[in-house]
């Protein structure tokens, strides 16, 4: 087996279904398997995927792991070269899977890899090549200076503004959105930590494959829409929360005993700044629907 693509479900049927529809239109010579982990949705998913998709295995959880656990259960039976994170909230080409696995093939060294991500309305999704939120990185980014300055690398060394979406280049970590892991790599450094329930989970396992002595590399020869998941743009506490507290538990993970106790404690409190500020701002955030697929086909061949 080649590739094993995990898709972590929680009450995105339809976009789920989407999702699948076009990884079983690719065009590839390539063998996969896809293995779905639903988070004990509540409406229709599991039922719907296991009519319209038998051939996908469906482990149905009964209550929400979040996304590290579910994709390591997914891990645990993987039987492919590679391992693929892929979101429910996305729709790949019909040339993604051949482009990212021929990739991975002739570049030994890459532990990980990850395609160009495009957002609904055209623009890229940012997170797909970043570097690692550095205490300065972070600064840069939160207080808006690498946008007064997008050329400069110094400030832009979060969202790698300062480099062409459409060159391929090593990077430090890519979205769990999509990330292509060898599967020797995923046994060298273990699964992803369960300690952060839905966001970080991806940076983190970025970091560890580059401290094992892997490269990550960003590879915009392909690629994908990426939905945003979002039905509302008002998002629910616990999200906001888990956003922040991935945070801290990063920085706490990896950073805490490179910096200085003063430097640490103005961080944590940062993130806390920046916590209430969020909740204030989505308390009067009126709802709004966010696009969705029009047709189960997506052409993003860009």
């Amino acid at each position: 087996m080649d590739l094993s693509i995990l898709i972590v479900n929680y009450n995105t049927c339809k976009l789920t279904l989407d999702c699948l529809q076009s990884v079983f239109a690719s065009n590839t010579s390539y063998t996969f398997e896809v293995i779905v982990i639903d988070n004990h949705s509540i409406d229709s998913s599991v039922e719907s995927i296991s009519v319209e998709y038998p051939q996908v295995t469906l482990i149905a959880n009964n209550d929400n792991t979040g996304f590290a656990k579910a994709n390591n259960q997914g891990m645990e039976i993987a039987k492919g070269r590679h391992i693929l994170l892929l979101n429910s909230d996305t729709v790949i080409s019909d040339n993604t899977l051949e482009t990212m696995i021929l990739f991975m093939d002739q570049n030994p060294s890459a532990g990980a890899s990850g395609c160009k991500i495009i957002l609904p309305d055209g623009t890229l999704d940012k997170a797909c090549k970043r570097g690692f939120p550095t205490p300065s990185a972070s600064f840069y980014y939160a207080f808006g200076i690498s946008r007064l300055f997008p050329e400069r690398p110094k400030f832009n060394q979060y969202q790698l503004g300062h480099l062409d979406p459409d060159e391929e280049y090593p990077v430090d970590c890519l979205v769990g959105a999509f990330m292509m892991v060898r599967r020797e790599t995923m046994l060298q450094v273990g699964g992803l930590d369960e300690t952060f329930f839905m966001y970080g989970e991806d940076i983190d396992w970025c970091y560890r494959i580059k401290q094992a002595g892997w490269e990550i590399h960003y590879y915009p020869r392909t690629s994908i829409v990426h939905y945003k998941g979002g039905s509302a743009r008002r998002r629910p506490t616990r999200i906001i929360y888990e956003f922040h507290r991935a945070m801290f538990v990063f920085h706490h993970k990896h950073y805490k005993n490179q910096y200085f106790w003063g430097t640490n404690s103005v961080i944590y409190i940062g993130i806390g700044l920046k916590f209430a500020m969020a909740l204030l701002k989505n308390k009067f955030t009126r709802s709004k629907p966010v696009s969705k697929p029009v047709d189960n086909q997506v052409e993003v061949n860009l």
